[in-house]
């Protein structure tokens, strides 16, 4: 996948031809631009390679775009009137002056064309572009939009005044041509409302970003540390527009409706790249749209940030630095394990180990990995792929997920021939982990052989560092996670009371709690006598395994996460 938009592949290209810059050079902020995910002009000039003044003059020079120094100038009010804050944000462009019908503009990605397109249909100007430097454009951002917080109920507002949004019932749009759908994505009001949205839900955080259409009603939530929050719903006649725009923005097909679509959106906010994965599904009163936020910047790849700074965390850089063998990772849908896989992945990645990955889907590109995407349709399935990874000569490898017993026999032979292999399955404890591996028809003398560990994680929300005091808990909450009073003894507990850096919440970022289950002769002999689940957690609990809810009491005890949360989730 080309981590490279086509302004960053040009400025590369053009830098190193004219040797401006050295191989090595732009080695190292290739390097820092996939670690900060910061696009690769900014990082250039962030790290002394070269000066903004000479960027804006390079771009100027090959697209006969005219430069222009925004420190001191001041923007037409009716200018800055035509383009609300959010969008200026996520375009990157500062309006000028309107001269006739022309709106000057001065941007940052001369390469979007799509800016120039959709701010023509929006406001029915022509517009004239001007290269700026993109921190002189952000900081006049930042000081002519700064107390300009145009609000979702502005904009709803506006929009509910917006006679040309016509409400279109699910069963008539096949009546709807393709030209129609174009005017609703563009509408400007749409164009507005979308990229407030985005905005908003980006700078809280969200992962994901829901569009939810029902009879009489159309949702907008956002899901910030696994938990999901509505924003103001806007009118439910804009659902088609809505989700139209969104297509728009993703080269998706917008009059295909009956099929659920994918997609990728790459923007650009506060100096960083996002990354919109787009998924939608056909309902019963239009269609549902998600978008999963990749943003690395935020995004940490630390064993210790993820909630392994203890015995566990130490257990498990010792098992993956072996030669062979198998870790599998367990948990529900959204308990991390994917990041945990690449967290001990980024330990072991080095000159020395050839390390490749398949996925469904790639979410992040870490340097240094061979990624592969799982493609289903075409055949590309876990199982083929793993077979041909082994051709590749690997030393350590990483399947996204096992889900049948084609592939759990692979991984199997992969580690039978020297390779690690790290994979996750879907089950509630370590130990199911190994039941579900017989279930779906793997031996258990192939298991013995093979598996080293297997770790069942859950993610909690970490108590806001601002707000938290400490409070005593009442006997029903502490009989739900069965403490008694000697375990009470000495122990403080805490609440999040909330505040505007939680949003209000109590809670700030999530932390994982963690359960590993060693394999040891002991616990082997009992997968060879096709023990039950319960001989075997039995087992592994005499032997000092940390269950999930003692992984969770641990971080009540350190005033990191609430008796609520842990309750939730084990």
């Amino acid at each position: 996948m080309n981590i490279f938009t086509p302004l960053e592949q040009y400025i590369g290209d053009t830098l190193l031809d004219k040797k401006i810059i050295s191989r090595q050079e732009y080695k190292e902020a290739v390097e820092e631009k996939k670690r900060s995910g910061k696009n690769l002009g900014r990082v250039l000039v962030d790290q002394g390679f070269l000066s903004g003044p000479q960027l804006v003059k390079l771009l100027s020079e090959q697209l006969g775009m005219e430069p222009i120094t925004l420190k001191g100038k001041i923007p037409d009010p009716k200018a800055l009137a035509l383009i609300n804050a959010a969008t200026a944000r996520l375009y990157r462009i500062l309006p000028l002056k309107v001269v006739g019908n022309i709106l000057d503009v001065a941007v940052a990605d001369p390469f979007n064309s799509l800016i120039f397109d959709d701010l023509r249909f929006m406001l029915g100007l022509d517009v004239r572009g001007y290269i700026a430097d993109e921190l002189e454009l952000e900081e006049a951002l930042d000081k002519f939009y700064g107390q300009m917080r145009e609000s979702i109920d502005d904009i709803i507002e506006e929009l509910e005044k917006t006679k040309s949004l016509v409400a279109y019932k699910e069963e008539d749009w096949q009546k709807i041509d393709i030209a129609s759908l174009e005017q609703m994505a563009k509408s400007g009001a749409v164009v507005k409302l979308l990229n407030l949205v985005l905005v908003q839900a980006i700078r809280s955080g969200a992962s994901d970003i829901h569009f939810e259409p029902f009879e009489d009603e159309y949702k907008v939530r956002y899901r910030v540390d696994g938990v999901l929050y509505e924003m103001v719903p806007p009118p439910k006649r804009l659902s088609l527009a809505i989700s139209s725009r969104i297509k728009v923005m993703a080269g998706l097909d917008i009059a295909e409706r009956r099929l659920p679509q994918d997609g990728r959106i790459q923007i650009h906010l506060d100096g960083r790249d996002v990354e919109l994965r787009i998924s939608t599904l056909p309902t019963s009163f239009g269609e549902s749209v998600v978008m999963r936020v990749l943003d690395k910047s935020i995004v940490s790849l630390d064993l210790d940030q993820l909630g392994l700074e203890n015995e566990n965390g130490k257990t498990l850089r010792r098992i993956i630095r072996r030669p062979h063998g198998i870790i599998v990772v367990t948990g529900p849908t959204g308990a991390g394990k994917t990041t945990t896989l690449y967290s001990c992945l980024k330990l072991i990645n080095s000159i020395e180990n050839k390390v490749i990955t398949t996925e469904d889907p790639v979410e992040y590109n870490i340097d240094g990995l061979i990624q592969i995407s799982i493609k289903e349709n075409i055949g590309l399935t876990f199982a083929r792929c793993l077979r041909h990874i082994l051709r590749q000569d690997p030393d350590k490898v990483m399947v996204g997920e096992i889900r049948d017993l084609e592939t759990a026999q692979i991984a199997v032979q992969a580690s039978l021939t020297g390779h690690l292999v790290l994979t996750t399955l879907h089950t509630n404890d370590a130990p199911e982990g190994i039941t579900r591996l017989i279930d779906m028809g793997l031996e258990p003398f192939l298991i013995t052989s093979t598996l080293e560990m297997v770790v069942a994680q859950r993610l909690v929300r970490k108590l806001c560092p601002y707000c938290k005091e400490p409070f005593i808990p009442g006997q029903e909450a502490l009989a739900e996670l069965g403490i008694n009073k000697e375990q009470m003894a000495g122990k403080q507990f805490f609440y999040g009371k909330g505040c505007s850096v939680c949003n209000f919440t109590g809670y700030k970022g999530r932390t994982g709690i963690f359960e590993i289950l060693l394999l040891n002769d002991e616990i082997r002999n009992l997968i060879i006598s096709r023990a039950p689940t319960v001989m075997i957690r039995q087992k592994a609990r005499e032997q000092g395994m940390t269950i999930l809810r003692e992984s969770g009491l641990q971080k009540i005890f350190d005033g990191i996460t609430t008796i609520e949360e842990v309750a939730k989730v084990t």
